[in-house]
């Protein structure tokens, strides 16, 4: 997610808590967004271990996480979180994976083209991201 403009970039879901659907969220949001200067993480091992740093690191990006049991300290990845198992998760009985990966697919298009947030005036977290991607563009 793009802390700024709560633009959610890319996700996975997996029925493991192995690292490798994480490396691979992020390596498609890299590809898809450019390199950010800094990545908050919570500490799951998820996120601690070598194949998720390294890349990080390969691309020069600034690691930070959060505080041991500081979920405050990533308020917008649990906030996220909330809202997709409350408007989405929990009202919903899928019958596979699949259907879960396609309900989440739609969810986040939801999220981040049509659903407004008070904390960005009203406005989508698109609205905001691809403003500054043309600001970005022209400076």
């Amino acid at each position: 997610m793009d802390w700024y403009s709560r633009y959610v970039l890319s996700w996975e879901i997996s029925v493991t808590m192995d690292d490798g659907f994480c490396v691979s969220a992020l390596e498609r949001a890299l590809r898809r967004h450019g390199c950010p200067d800094i990545f908050n993480t919570d500490q799951g091992c998820q996120y601690t271990g070598g194949a998720f740093t390294d890349v990080l690191k390969g691309n020069k990006i600034r690691i930070s996480m959060d505080g041991k049991g500081r979920a405050m300290d990533n308020i917008m990845i649990e906030r996220l979180w909330r809202s997709v198992k409350y408007e989405e998760v929990y009202i919903k009985d899928y019958e596979t994976v699949k259907e879960l990966i396609d309900a989440l697919r739609s969810y986040f298009e939801f999220y981040n083209t049509e659903r407004p947030h008070a904390s960005l005036g009203g406005r989508t977290p698109a609205e905001i991201y691809n403003k500054i991607a043309v600001l970005r563009k022209t400076a």
